[in-house]
């Protein structure tokens, strides 16, 4: 993938791990007849940004589709950065400690979740134009709530409610402060900021806003049968545009 770079020392790394337990084998299960992997290989592709596509997995089959998918594979991650505990920052300082010995140098690394299938090449760009553009450590897309998360409730032992924060009781909806999360597809930093674990979630981090329709986790059947219908739509409105 390396003819296709526009930015040099700009790299991706997708932690694709086997052992995903809620979808089994989610990372390369076919998503409308492709492997998920491979959709979020295309993605990156087409944002025309990277110099290198890298995997990092501990499997040898994921391994496998990422070759097939036009990525790089060039190390294995190592058992303890491939358990339920791993967190995302430890394991892609890992894989860019592991690419600085191999000799490539990089400025900016995205971290690109594999199930990042609705993210568009769009997305991609303007996240790396605004870190580029500002003194940030991390951009990273979210979206809002679609319910003021102030009036949310809590269930009781006898199987009835509360509200979590009842001061909010009588506030208007239009006077509560919106709320985001994250959408859980990619996040561009720079690589000192990796290597140095600082946090997603900081400060020195900027936002990426999207469309609700555009962010799905997918955790459970139900989840995959509804990102597999966003993607076609948007699909479809991409080949009509």
């Amino acid at each position: 993938m390396a003819d296709e770079a526009r930015e040099p020392g700009t790299l991706a790394i997708i932690p694709a791990r086997g052992g995903s337990k809620r979808v089994p084998r989610k990372n390369i299960r076919p998503f409308l007849g492709v492997p998920m992997l491979a959709r979020t290989i295309a993605l990156l592709s087409k944002a025309q940004l990277f110099e290198r596509v890298v995997v990092s997995t501990d499997d040898d089959e994921i391994a496998e589709v990422a070759r097939a998918a036009g990525a790089e594979v060039p190390f294995r991650r190592p058992a303890q950065l491939s358990n339920d505990l791993a967190g995302t920052l430890p394991v892609i300082a890992h894989a860019i400690r592991e690419l600085q010995a191999r000799g490539l140098e990089m400025q900016y690394v995205a971290c690109v979740y594999p199930a990042a299938v609705l993210a568009r090449p769009s997305d991609i760009r303007a996240a790396w134009e605004l870190l580029r553009s500002s003194d940030a450590d991390y951009v990273f897309t979210v979206s809002s709530f679609p319910f003021p998360i102030q009036r949310a409730l809590r269930r009781t032992a006898d199987g009835g409610c509360e509200m979590i924060w009842p001061e909010h009781r009588e506030t208007r909806s239009q006077d509560l402060e919106p709320a985001f999360h994250d959408a859980g597809q990619f996040y561009f930093g720079r690589r000192d900021a990796w290597l140095q674990a600082r946090p997603l979630f900081g400060d020195r981090s900027r936002v990426l806003e999207l469309p609700r329709y555009r962010v799905q986790d997918i955790d459970t059947p139900e989840d995959w049968e509804r990102a597999e219908m966003i993607f076609r739509l948007l699909e479809q409105d991409e080949r009509g545009s």
